[in-house]
């Protein structure tokens, strides 16, 4: 069963673990909404002092942040096999 969370994935449009992150949700039919840090800095501040970090992608999954693309932290906050 899969889990429903809001799900925002924190980008830029030259990432290219960004784009792996946004086909693994797509694939698991995971709706996310994309923030543009590059283009939006209240984002950027925002993810920065959540997270302490300036690297994409960081995924929110409900209060729940993942740093870059671990697939195997997310299948375990989605609730995926």
């Amino acid at each position: 069963m899969i889990k429903k969370h809001e799900v925002k994935v924190y980008s830029t449009s030259t990432c290219p673990w960004c784009v792996r992150a946004k086909d693994f949700l797509k694939k698991n039919k995971i709706e996310f909404k994309e923030v543009n840090v590059a283009e939006d800095q209240e984002a950027a501040q925002f993810m920065i002092e959540k997270t302490q970090q300036m690297g994409v992608p960081v995924i929110q999954v409900g209060n729940e942040f993942v740093i870059g693309f671990d697939e195997l932290k997310l299948k375990i906050l989605l609730g995926l096999k």
